[in-house]
Formats: C-alpha cells, structure tokens, sequence
C-alpha cells in the first residue's frame, strides 16, 4: 500500500472503532509502519471517528515528528506503539482502544483465559493483563514488553487494549476479537453456565493452527495446554 492508502484506512479503521463503541471522545490510537524507521500514526487530541489523512503524523522509531500538517502531534501513548516494533520485528501495525468488555476486564486485572470457543482459542489464545503503568509514560511500554514474544493482543490494567499485526486490518480484527472474546466471557459468566473446551479439544484446535500456518505469535506455538506463561491457561 502507498502512504496515502494507509492514511484512508487508518482513518477507516478509526471510525469503525468509534462507530463500534471502542473509544470514546478523543480515546485511543493506530499506528502502521512505513518503512523499517518510520511509523504513521494517529494525532493527540482528536476523535477516531472524525480524523482526516491530513491530521495523521510521521515520525521516525523515536517518536520524533518527520511530518505533520499544521499543529498536529502524536499521541503520548504511541511510546507502546514504538516498543512493540521494537522488540516485534514482524510487526506493522499497532491498534490501542478502550473496548467495553475487555475494558472490564482489564479494570478487574482478570486475563480472558478461558477456552469457551473454537475462534478465539485458534486466533487469539489467552490474553494476558499487561501490568498497570501511568499512562503517557515508559510504564506502560515496559509493561506490555513482557507479553510481546507469546502474544498478539494484552489488556492494559485499568486501561484497555492492545493488538498487534503484521498490517493494520489483522491488528483491527484481533483487537475486535479479544472485545468479541470478553464480551462471551461476560456474558456466560452472567448466565452462570460456560462449558469449556477440553484439554483434547484445545490441542486439535492448536493442531489445526499448526496447519493453517496463521501468522503472528499465539501461546499455543510455544508450550502445551498446561502453559506456564503469564496467561496461566490454554
């Protein structure tokens, strides 16, 4: 894709987290690399689903402005953007939002480490909650640092969410999935009945993964159902 083609779909992108209730007011934050030192990304102090390509940024893997029209700046969240390419070299896109769901989640410190069905134990795994950090700051990113090697996606405590893809439409769609994944979670937790995959079910599903050759990282491509990651489960 060309620069101005990724503009147009972070913007889309943007909207669709906005129009889907991910973010709120001026909440959350895309970004998609260019090249291997510069990265595209959202400005500070707008709403998602009213940005224009003209008020996104350029800057290099510091954080240092390349380009920007008028007095447009990039977010201080985007130190998390930066280390997820860091340590993440088959990264190209970070999305950040405050899902409701796994919002709540990540408000109750509570990891979206059930196996209740097939799509998420395949695409996601578990997702694990990044320690709490002051927003704005390296907190955070050295936070999410820990997760980055098994991981696609974390809950941010008492924040909200984080994916991760090799382009900006696989980065969406995992956020999407993990709010999807909290959202059952919630909900059979309500209806106080959640049947749980078996152990011989998560494996085949890890086995069909294998076969699928899905790119990114997931839990299941490093250890066994019984895992010790931070995830703790599946």
């Amino acid at each position: 894709m060309t620069e101005d083609e990724l503009k147009q779909q972070i913007c889309q992108i943007g909207k669709r987290m906005y129009d889907s209730g991910f973010v709120a007011a001026n909440d959350g934050n895309i970004s998609v690399k260019l090249s291997e030192n510069e990265v595209l990304t959202t400005p500070t102090g707008v709403s998602k689903g009213f940005m224009t390509p003209e008020m996104l940024v350029r800057v290099d893997s510091e954080g240092q402005v390349l380009a920007a029209a008028d007095s447009w700046r990039p977010s201080s969240e985007l130190k998390m953007h930066l280390r997820v390419y860091k340590e993440r070299p088959d990264v190209q896109a970070v999305v950040h939002a405050h899902p409701p769901y796994a919002t709540t989640f990540a408000i109750a410190r509570t990891p979206l480490n059930k196996p209740l069905i097939a799509e998420a134990v395949v695409s996601l795994g578990c997702v694990p909650v990044a320690e709490y950090g002051t927003p704005s700051t390296n907190e955070v990113p050295d936070a999410v640092a820990r997760y980055l090697e098994h991981f696609d996606a974390v809950l941010l405590a008492n924040h909200g969410a984080l994916a991760w893809g090799q382009d900006l439409l696989t980065a969406y769609h995992k956020l999407e999935s993990v709010e999807f994944y909290a959202k059952l979670t919630f909900l059979s937790t309500q209806l106080g009945i959640a049947h749980e995959l078996s152990t011989t079910q998560i494996e085949t599903l890890y086995e069909i993964r294998k076969k699928l050759a899905l790119p990114g990282r997931h839990p299941g491509n490093s250890c066994g159902v019984e895992c010790s990651l931070p995830c703790n489960r599946f």
